[in-house]
């Protein structure tokens, strides 16, 4: 039996960065946000998780984000999520 995660970290990345002179993908992100689990699930069957402006659907087992909203909004498609276990 697997648990869900609490809190997820959601970092936005932009696509086109080729060379982050160094920087991690965490650096390069022009936005991050500590989400948290609501008890729901959204649409496409995975747990919701809010915060700081951000919803998203993630997968729990792969880190997968499904479907995420940016203050009420779909994601510009120029930025990729990434999730990673919050700090």
């Amino acid at each position: 039996m697997s648990t869900v995660p609490k809190r997820f970290e959601v970092l936005l990345v932009p696509e086109h960065v080729e060379d982050r002179h160094g920087a991690s993908v965490a650096d390069s992100a022009v936005r991050s946000a500590v989400v948290e689990a609501t008890g729901h699930h959204g649409e496409s069957g995975y747990p919701i998780y809010e915060g700081h402006g951000i919803r998203a659907d993630i997968d729990p087992e792969t880190g997968t984000v499904e479907a995420l909203l940016v203050d009420g909004r779909e994601l510009d498609y120029a930025l990729t999520p990434l999730v990673r276990p919050a700090p």
